[in-house]
């Protein structure tokens, strides 16, 4: 069965161009709408999707675009009430499902209501999913990503390999015997390349890793290896925007201490009553006398949130320098990403990549019932490979067969099966049987179903 869905995704700024890229790459067929000429020109030149020129609140527009065959609109304009509008219109011309982007805090409080009210799939905060992924980030420091599968039950983490360290030219078979720890290496990022290594693989300094485990397995593993790092008890925030409100309050609620420094004295008189756990200071943290006087060389953490890049990266560089455990940096530019990670801040976050991610991730989700047994996926390595979590079914070609006699396709890796509640990190001997989850990786392009990652007899 045809899993490939017409999607149509009113605005194309950041967040749009971002979702067309991905769901193009993925094989759907994509409409963009948006107002500005320019926009809608460049789209055309430079990605292989549809572009109509006009209003998303327009319904003739909508029309034209194809509201009425759509499987999914994604509203993503900069204004709240213009998705919220797009959204009701394309329902009403046969739309079946519309995901709209929606930041106002107010909003956010109404979820549900809006969502049954307004006849809306799903509401999408990216300041507020962009302040969890920093406080899963903050809550295990050792790494510098954290993704969960099967609601939580198994992560995959990324850790950069440091030179003259515990894991710096250690074969992947010795892993286990030197930490005790069921965890498992699905890909290893080196000069740009993605690898889905074997036992023999030897490990060296900056080698990006993918390791996957249970919170607890992965935490027993960085203690043995002598790579854990102490839990985030104080925290310092530079920039007093909604990522920070949502991130100040998320930190709170697990017992944290949150400095937020912001410059503008009125955004301080705000923040007060919008954070009153919090110590919000007034000044400005480009500034190393006022990041001193705030405590920067007794902070667990730095995070940088301001809308300025160069203000972000560089005060992150002097948090380094004033040798903090952890710094975490917003930036909205894709391509500071590797240039960043070359000078030793590792863990940057996009709001915009966030959401397109989380969106794919919806749209696959959507496809389950047209043909895909996959329930979640996420992109590592830059998004050169891909983590997949199948349901099995009673007739996938994997089941009963003992791992070690499965002839996977090159590049594939099954590394883990979740059995009910438990996580297995398979060796040779392990079965998958129907019911189970199996999260595969794989840098040998999409797999839409668990049979594809099987070799034809």
């Amino acid at each position: 069965m045809d899993s490939r869905m017409k999607i149509l995704i009113a605005g194309a700024g950041k967040i749009g161009h971002s979702v067309a890229t991905i769901l193009a790459q993925e094989g759907h067929d994509i409409t963009v709408i948006d107002r500005d000429p320019e926009i809608v020109t460049l789209l055309s030149n430079t990605l292989d999707v549809i572009c109509v020129e006009g209003s998303a609140t327009n319904p003739e527009t909508l029309r034209e675009a194809g509201a009425a065959e759509a499987d999914l609109l994604l509203a993503a304009t900069e204004q709240d009430e213009v998705n919220m509008i797009c959204g009701i219109s394309a329902r009403k011309l046969g739309t079946r499902h519309v995901v709209a982007r929606v930041r106002d805090p107010e909003y956010l409080s109404q979820t549900e209501f809006l969502r049954e009210a307004l006849g809306l799939s799903v509401l999408l905060n990216p300041e507020y999913e962009c302040a969890k992924e920093i406080s899963r980030i903050l809550h295990f420091p050792s790494a510098v990503r954290v993704d969960s599968f099967s609601k939580g039950s198994l992560e995959i983490i990324e850790y950069r390999v440091r030179e003259g360290g515990r894991l710096d030219g250690i074969p992947l078979k010795q892993l286990q015997q030197q930490s005790g720890a069921r965890v498992l290496i699905g890909v290893v990022e080196r000069g740009g390349e993605a690898l889905i290594p074997n036992g023999n693989f030897v490990l060296h300094p900056g080698d990006k890793l993918s390791i996957t485990g249970t919170t607890n397995e992965l935490r027993r593993f960085f203690i043995a290896t002598g790579l854990y790092k102490k839990p985030v008890r104080r925290v310092i925030i530079m920039g007093g925007g909604r990522i920070a409100v949502y991130l100040t309050r998320l930190l709170l609620e697990s017992g944290m201490d949150v400095t937020l420094i912001e410059r503008s004295r009125e955004r301080c008189d705000q923040l007060c009553d919008l954070i009153p756990k919090a110590r919000v200071t007034w000044g400005d943290a480009t500034r190393s006398d006022v990041l001193l006087e705030d405590g920067l060389n007794r902070a667990d953490a730095f995070v940088a949130l301001t809308g300025d890049d160069g203000d972000n990266i560089i005060t992150s560089l002097y948090a380094k320098s004033c040798h903090v455990d952890k710094i975490v940096t917003k930036v909205n530019r894709d391509h500071y990403t590797e240039i960043l990670e070359s000078s030793g801040l590792e863990c940057i976050v996009s709001p915009k990549d966030l959401i397109a991610q989380q969106l794919a991730r919806y749209v696959r989700a959507m496809s389950n019932s047209r043909g895909s047994s996959m329930e979640t996926m996420y992109r590592l390595a830059d998004g050169k490979v891909e983590a997949l979590e199948f349901k099995v079914r009673e007739d996938a070609a994997c089941v009963g067969v003992p791992l070690r006699d499965l002839r996977l396709k090159p590049n594939i890796l099954v590394c883990a099966v979740i059995r009910g509640s438990h996580s297995i990190i398979p060796d040779g001997n392990t079965r998958i049987f129907p019911g189970d989850h199996a999260v595969v990786v794989t840098a040998a392009g999409r797999l839409n179903d668990i049979d594809a990652m099987v070799e034809e007899s």
